[in-house]
């Protein structure tokens, strides 16, 4: 025992002559990591998880673990939620969609515009023929798999659907991942009706635990060792809204004219896709922006540069610090096309 302590005062030493805080050491020391406590009951869409059933157990242990212990990220998750839930639970509560949907969304995304291998797109992850079909736009100019309000009101409808077929909303969320015939045929060929008796593929398999974890530990954060400051929550800023039924040749002098800039419309818009919308057929488009009171800095984040007889893009790039290919897109230009005197170039910094 006395060897022992020796040795440990001997590599406390050590690791002082290294750098190591006297504190760092005592916290390395006690560092422990602990096997998570399962909830007695807990439930999805107001169905009961059979936690009495060993397998279940597991699966959800499994991912408690793995959501609890990639600490960076489920903070994030947790951070977001604050943001983009409020919106996302009003849709599902107007539709008569469960709430706990919701974690649906953010066990697709992570709440973010992502774009999977397979080419699915936005925070619920719609491939483009499923989009379609369920009514978003999807073209060269606007993808409404990147609009929260209506990829959520498309949702949905599929769940809606998905519902309505196998009457039970815990496999109307697993065929969301699945597919609806997809998991048709796997309850045919099983012979039971109840996600939590049949075998799947593996993602689909693990696919409504995560839904589940995710929800368990964004609800009781603190529960799973997580703390956070109110104010560190991400929160959506007072919104207002623009009504568009004419072509915009040039979404950064239209952010200039509505006092905001061409990197906020398109973060609160992220379904506008290029500099412009045609909108041949008069369609009406709904411009989500911020409020006064968020801070933008407009003046000195939007500038307008007045062209000069043998001015070249090269040189305004060069003269603004910003790249070739960005001065195209804001000003809708070709690269091949000369510049003209008086020529007005929007610069966005």
């Amino acid at each position: 025992m006395h060897k022992l302590l020796f040795n440990k005062h001997i590599f406390k030493i050590l690791l002082l002559f290294f750098g190591v805080s006297s504190a760092q050491f005592e916290i390395n020391e006690n560092y422990n990591i602990y096997a998570i406590n399962l909830p007695h009951q807990i439930s999805f869409a107001g169905e009961n998880v059979p936690l009495n059933q060993f397998d279940i157990r597991e699966r959800l242990d499994k991912e408690l673990l793995v959501n609890t212990y990639w600490q960076s990220k489920t903070i994030l998750l947790i951070k977001r939620s604050f943001k983009y839930l409020p919106i996302i639970e009003k849709i599902l509560k107007e539709q008569n969609i469960p709430d706990d949907f919701k974690y649906l969304a953010i066990a697709e995304s992570g709440l973010e515009n992502l774009t999977s291998p397979a080419g699915a797109k936005g925070i619920w992850q719609f491939l483009k023929k499923t989009g379609l079909e369920y009514g978003l736009e999807i073209n060269n100019e606007i993808d409404e798999r990147y609009h929260l309000e209506k990829s959520t009101y498309a949702a949905c409808q599929y769940i809606r659907k998905a519902y309505n077929e196998f009457n039970n909303w815990t496999l109307a969320a697993a065929s969301y991942n699945m597919g609806i015939n997809g998991l048709k045929k796997a309850i045919e060929l099983q012979k039971v009706s109840n996600y939590y008796d049949l075998m799947l593929n593996n993602e689909t398999y693990r696919y409504v635990f995560r839904i589940i974890a995710i929800k368990e530990i964004i609800t009781n954060f603190t529960k799973y060792g997580f703390t956070i400051n109110e104010n560190d929550f991400y929160m959506m800023p007072e919104l207002s809204t623009v009504n568009i039924d004419t072509t915009i040749n040039n979404i950064a002098e239209l952010a200039l004219s509505l006092n905001v800039n061409y990197k906020i419309i398109k973060q609160f818009n992220p379904w506008i896709l290029k500099n412009n919308i045609s909108n041949n057929k008069n369609k009406n488009y709904t411009l989500t922006i911020p409020n006064n009171n968020y801070s933008l800095s407009n003046k000195i984040d939007t500038l307008k540069y007045i062209c000069k007889p043998k001015d070249n893009l090269f040189e305004i790039a060069r003269l603004f610090d910003v790249k070739i290919d960005d001065l195209l897109i804001w000003n809708q230009l070709i690269p091949s096309k000369k510049l003209k005197k008086n020529q007005e170039i929007i610069i966005i910094k």
